[in-house]
Formats: structure tokens, C-alpha cells, sequence
């Protein structure tokens, strides 16, 4: 049947020109800009809040996403950028633009996401939760007098206290912004001086508080004012004896992209402790205001915080969206997604009498196992290895990479028991990882204190691996056991990831794994693999062979075939390799969930590519790569993308997927997505992202709900 698409207002970030004729894989006009491609990604995140299909309070929740994801966004690369301008740095980006011309593009881009953000929580969502759901969200102008009683007794009991008003003049120097911190900006007058002052109030937190109803309302509403409403409304009991002028919110975001000269690092701990430090006190790079803060204020902001006019983003509504976490997080049911608990895969479902319950690694002997999650537990599966392992006296050692994992993390206690049974345990902990650095740090030393030897990383090398390796001594040999995943061992984004986990005693992945631990803890910059693709040595040929495998075929039988499903594409080398792919007539098909530089459907370049991002109730997160090797099909998961910094610098881990029965399993998880007619974008050279609607009359295909459905007949 016809495509359908939906008509989604969405602002296109990417707007590239055609390439000349007869250009060669170097035009910039072959590429779309990266940085506004991940624009892109967001107005697709967007769009869940703006439809209507989607539950209202998982709109809500998606506003909240879109925020942070835009805080972050702001950070790491419109601070990169203003870093690489100061620094006059000239290399232009695959298109072609220079630090100074994408700054000037993502500018607009970004003020105009944040724009349509607002708006659609302040003109639909808000009102919508209001009169469908009895959930308001109200000014201290709207409150009964019996709340603003209420309010004044906890403003005083819970709040004045923690306050810390913070004045401007020549004994006080302007004080420090902590980032994305909201407060409050004061402009007070003394009559008596005739003299006009500043004051800067850091608003605590929770952000949005009960307003409590006193009878006379609606006793089944639920009644919130945001805290700085509250505070601006008592805002003379801080400051007596002056007249207030005018009370604004407003927020600050620093640059989270400090330098780090990796070359001269003698401790990477001591570094990333160091660049923590530099990180708090690096400059802001955008501050958000209420539109209606007077020029006077704002100018003043400018002025202390050394900013540009471009950098003021003005907010008509509520500062800093990401607090509607706190109203998505609330158990509503009936607003959000039908609950979903992840199924145990039918070999680790636990049956009989204890002594009849078979340990998990005599279901690993019996073969490869393979766990989706969140559709699969993380809890019976991947950190049942853990808990078990933990326990085994059997087990003399086990290995394991950290990249991210929850604050009260059951895999770390899992690790620790172990240690304290006398195992020898090792872990290495990516104390690099972007916005987990402290948590990552203390987690080591926790780790540390219970005898468990902890590396910290590689200088220059991101560990991104996620692997675990466990020794076990049986009755005529020293067998090892693996896990090897697309995702962090972390059983809280396990049921929002989209995730895939080996589980194998498949002794040639074993010894690729020993040798991997070995380069991680030891000095073994020389290692070989067997069967795994390891990042930064080998992956990268690895996978470009298996592209240049296709084309053979291609040429010899016409039935040349990938397919891809990952998080982003951005690396050039290997875009040019998908192009003569594509001119030899391989047909390829990428479902790549963020941003994507390669532009599909080009005449002459990418007539046979086509690209696909999917976006719903999970994070779409694992990598799979499918080479169809002339009917002899060869399927890889594991945690790189086709990214620069996964293939060239970081140490990532990717394995082929060889029983047929998990090969099919693979290929059935692509097709189910290829197949999407509900959330699946489909991109185009122009760089537009259309979302496909079922046609009349057709069935609806979703990707999530039928993974879904899969997991429930595989646990049956």
C-alpha cells in the first residue's frame, strides 16, 4: 500500500544544497552537518509530545526530555564550538562550515526548538492536564486564600530558612552561578539612599509544590505552583527596608567541554577530578530569562556573566522544563503507557524444587543465549550471571567494564560480595563518562575499599566496552563465561533501553575477551582477536571488509545486503564506504535513532540507501549489523556506532551472533523495524524526516509493541 506520513509541524535544523555533478566523496555537500542533525533528533523527540496518540502524561514526560536532552546539547557542543572559536580553529566540519558558521546556524535552531517546547507545555499540555486529568499548575495569583495560607506556613516552616539572598555592591562581588541552577534576579531601591541594587536568590528544590485545597475547592484536584512563584511572592520578608523593583527567574548553562590534555596526564583520576573542578567554573554559554524581566536586569546578567546578546534565550512560560520529570514521575495510570514488566526468557525461568534448579551456567553450556531488553529482564538474565557468579565457589574470577550504573546498583553489590568470598575480581571504571564522572569515581573507591582491583580507564581512550568475563574452575577444565552487551550495566535504564546481551561460554569469544581484559588492565597494545571487533585497532577494518564483501557479491551475484540499526552516523569513512556500496547496487538499510550524516536517496551516491529512525516508549539503543554474506548471513551486536569517537577513540567491543536459531532472532528484530508504519521517520536527501502513518484499511505495524508481543511468546 501507499505510504502515509503525518503532517507534524517540525522545523527542519539540516537544509543542505544539492552536490554538483560528477562530485567526488569528499564534497561537503554529501554530508549533512552533524550538530544540526542532532537538532534534528530532538524535534523528532518533540513530536512524541506533540502527538496525539501519544498518553498525556507521557507528553508531558517527553517536554522534559526534549529539555534536557537541549541542556546538554547546549553544553557539550555549542560549548565545544565556542571553545574551538576562541581557539581559531579553522578545520571546517564534513559539510564544510566552519565553528563561527555553525554556532550561528545551531543559534537559531535551537532558539526555535526551545520556542516551540515552551509553547506547546504552556498552550496545550498545561491546560489539557488541567481540564482532562484535575491537574493544575498555577501562578500565586490563582491560588483560593485558603492555599496561600497554607503556602505561607510552609514558606516559612520549610523555605525562608534555606534562602540565601545574595546582594551585588562594592563589598559583595557579583556571585557565582552554579550551573543550571535557577533563581531568582532582585532589583531592589533603597528611598532613603536613592541608591538601585542587585540580588541573585538560587531557588532549592523540589521545584513544583502541593498547593493544598481547604475545603472550599475541588478536594479531587491537584493544585502545584512552581517554588519560585512562591518565593517572589514573599519576596519582601528577605530584603526589609527596601523597595522591590522587579523579581525574574532566570538560568544559567556553562560549558561543559573543558580541555583536557590527556598527553600529559600522569593519573586520568586526578585529571578528571581536576576537570570536575574546571567544569563548575567554566564559562556560561546561555542564559535563559523570563520575557518579561526588564532590559535593566537582563543587561546587568549580560554584563556580570560576560555573555553575547545571542546567548539570552527569552522564555515565555516556565524556566527550565526538565522539572516536568517530577509531574511525569507521579502515579497517574491512567495518563501514561500501559505498564510493561519485562518477561524471563523461557531457558532462565526458574521451575521445580530448588535442588532441581538448573545454574545459569549450565543453561549457558547448554548454548548462546540472547536477552532484549527491556522486553527481556535485566534481573533474571544479566544480573542473575552477576549474583550467581558472585556466589559460585566455583568461580575464581570475574571481570567487568563500568560505564554508567545506578546510584544504589545491584551489579556493584553483586561485585563486591565476590571480592569479600575471596574471588579475584576486577573492574574497570570509566571515570570519563560524560556527566557521571563523580558518581563513577566514588563508586570505584567504593569498590576499591571492598578489595576489588579497579582500573580507571586508558589515557586517551575511552572505555565504552560492555563485557563481563567470569572463570570458572569445573571438573576437567577452566571454562569462561560472558556477557557481552550493547548497553550499561545499569538495571534502571534497562527497562527504558532498548538493549541486547550475549550469554556464552563459546571459548573462542572467551579467549577475545581474556585478551580484551588484559589490554584494559595490562600493557598489551598489541593484542589479536579472533572473533571479536575491538575499537580503536581493528573494528573500523573489520567492518569496512565486511562493506567490501557485499560489493564482491554484489558484483558477482546481484545480491549484495546490509543492514544497520544504531544510535548515529557520523563517521565520514565510513559514510564514503556505504556510497560505493550503494554505487555498486548493494541496497542498505539504516535504522539509526539520532543523528545521521550520510544523505539517503541521492542520484549517482546513495540511490540504494535508506534510513529509518525509530523513536517511542524506550530508548532505541542496541547495534546490530547484518551483512548477508550471499545467503551465509553474519550478525554482530555490540556497543559501537558507526561514530568517529566509537571507532577511533574509544575501546569498544563488538561479537558475531553465530547460532543460527539467535541469528534469526536478529533478523527478525530488523525486518520488525524496517516494517514500522506507526514510529518509524523516514529521512530524505533534502534531510526531512517524515513519520509513517498506516494507510487506510492497513494494519499497524510498531516497532515496540510488536518486540513486545515477541518477548511474551518467547516467555510462553
Amino acid at each position: 500500500m501507499t505510504t502515509q506520513y503525518a503532517a507534524i509541524p517540525i522545523l527542519r535544523a539540516v537544509n543542505p544544497s544539492p552536490p554538483p555533478d560528477g562530485a567526488t566523496l569528499d564534497e561537503p555537500r554529501l554530508y549533512f552537518n552533524k550538530e544540526l542533525s542532532w537538532v534534528d533528533f530532538n524535534w523528532r523527540v518533540l513530536a512524541l509530545a506533540m502527538d496525539e496518540r501519544t498518553p498525556l502524561l507521557e507528553r508531558v514526560k517527553f517536554v522534559a526530555i526534549t529539555a534536557s536532552n537541549l541542556d546538554e546539547f547546549v553544553q557539550k557542543r555549542i560549548g565545544g564550538l565556542r571553545r574551538q572559536e576562541a581557539a581559531d580553529v579553522r578545520q571546517l566540519s564534513d559539510d564544510g562550515l566552519t565553528p563561527t558558521e555553525q554556532l550561528r546556524q545551531l543559534h537559531y535552531a535551537t532558539t526555535q526548538i526551545h520556542s516551540r517546547m515552551t509553547a506547546l507545555w504552556e498552550n496545550e499540555l498545561k491546560p489539557r492536564l488541567a481540564t482532562e486529568a484535575g491537574i493544575h499548575i498555577l501562578r500565586y495569583a490563582d491560588l483560593s486564600a485558603g492555599q496561600r495560607a497554607l503556602l505561607h506556613e510552609r514558606f516559612h516552616a520549610e523555605i525562608y530558612q534555606v534562602l540565601t539572598p545574595l546582594a551585588v555592591d562594592p563589598g559583595h562581588p557579583f556571585p557565582f552561578i552554579s550551573n543550571l541552577s535557577l533563581s531568582l534576579a532582585v532589583v531592589l531601591r533603597n528611598r532613603k539612599q536613592r541608591t538601585t541594587h542587585f540580588a541573585r536568590i538560587k531557588l532549592p528544590r523540589p521545584r513544583l509544590l502541593d498547593a493544598p485545597t481547604t475545603g472550599e475547592e475541588n478536594g479531587e484536584q491537584v493544585c502545584l505552583i512552581p517554588i519560585e512563584q512562591l518565593v517572589a511572592a514573599h519576596i519582601d520578608e528577605l530584603f526589609p527596608g527596601m523597595e522591590v523593583v522587579s523579581v525574574h527567574p532566570f538560568r544559567v548553562t556553562r560549558n561543559a567541554d573543558v580541555r583536557r590534555d590527556e598527553e600529559e596526564a600522569e593519573d586520568l583520576l586526578e585529571m578528571i577530578s581536576a576537570e570536575l573542578r574546571e567544569r563548575r567554573f567554566a564559562a556560561v554559554v546561555r542564559l535563559e530569562v523570563d520575557k518579561a524581566m526588564p532590559e535593566y536586569d537582563r543587561q546587568l546578567l549580560v554584563r556580570e556573566l560576560n555573555l553575547r546578546p545571542e546567548d539570552v534565550y527569552e522564555v515565555d512560560g516556565l524556566l527550565d522544563l526538565t522539572c516536568l520529570f517530577q509531574l511525569a514521575g507521579a502515579n497517574w495510570p491512567a495518563l501514561k503507557y500501559a505498564a510493561w514488566e519485562p518477561v524471563i526468557p523461557p531457558r532462565l525461568q526458574l521451575e521445580g524444587e530448588s535442588k532441581d534448579i538448573p545454574d545459569i551456567f549450565a543453561i549457558i553450556r547448554q548454548g548462546d543465549l540472547l536477552v532484549h531488553h527491556p522486553y527481556d529482564s535485566f534481573a533474571a538474565s544479566t544480573l542473575r550471571l552477576l549474583e550467581e557468579a558472585a556466589e559460585d565457589p566455583q568461580v575464581l574470577a570475574i571481570k567487568q567494564t563500568l560505564y554508567r550504573t545506578s546510584d544504589d546498583s545491584p551489579v556493584v553489590k553483586a561485585l563486591i560480595r565476590a571480592a569479600e568470598k575471596g574471588k579475584q575480581v576486577a573492574v574497570l571504571v570509566e571515570v570519563s563518562a560524560r556527566f557521571d564522572e563523580a558518581n563513577n569515581i566514588e563508586w570505584a573507591q567504593i569498590l576499591e575499599n571492598a578489595g576489588v582491583h579497579v582500573t580507571y580507564g586508558l589515557v586517551g581512550l575511552k572505555t565504552h566496552t560492555k563485557a563481563t568475563l567470569i572463570v570458572r574452575s569445573e571438573r576437567d577444565r577452566i571454562r569462561t563465561y560472558c556477557h557481552i552487551g550493547t548497553g550499561n550495566y545499569n538495571p534502571k535504564t534497562a527497562r527504558l533501553y532498548t538493549d541486547l546481551g550475549l550469554l556464552t561460554c563459546r571459548s573462542e569469544l572467551g579467549r577475545d575477551v581474556v585478551n580484551l581484559f588484559h589490554f584494559l588492565t595490562g600493557y598489551a597494545p598489541g593484542q589479536r582477536y579472533e572473533q571479536a571487533l575491538v575499537a580503536p585497532e581493528h573494528m573500523r577494518t573489520r567492518f569496512e571488509a565486511l562493506i567490501d564483501a557485499e560489493i564482491a557479491h554484489q558484483r558477482q551475484t546481484g545480491d549484495g545486503r546490509i543492514i544497520a540499526k544504531m544510535n548515529g552516523l557520523d563517521d565520514k569513512r565510513m559514510v564514503r564506504h556505504l556510497y560505493e556500496a550503494s554505487q555498486a547496487g548493494v541496497q542498505i538499510d539504516l535504522i539509526i535513532r539520532g543523528h545521521c550524516t550520510l544523505r539517503p536517496g541521492l542520484p549517482g551516491y546513495s540511490d540504494n540507501i535508506r534510513v529509518i529512525s525509530i523513536l517511542g516508549r524506550f530508548l532505541e539503543h542496541d547495534r546490530i549489523f547484518y551483512f548477508h554474506n550471499h545467503g551465509k548471513p553474519i550478525t554482530i551486536i555490540g556497543s559501537a556506532d558507526w561514530r568517529t569517537r566509537n571507532l577511533t577513540r574509544r575501546v569498544e567491543l563488538a561479537v558475531p551472533v553465530t547460532d543460527p536459531a539467535l541469528q534469526q532472532q536478529l533478523i527478525d528484530i530488523l525486518q520488525a523495524a524496517l516494517n514500522d508504519n506507526r514510529s518509524a521517520w523516514e529521512l530524505d536527501a533534502e534531510g526531512y524526516y517524515r513519520l509513517r502513518l498506516p494507510a487506510a484499511n492497513e494494519e499497524v505495524r510498531e516497532f515496540q509493541p510488536q518486540m513486545m508481543e515477541a518477548a511474551r511468546r518467547r516467555s510462553e
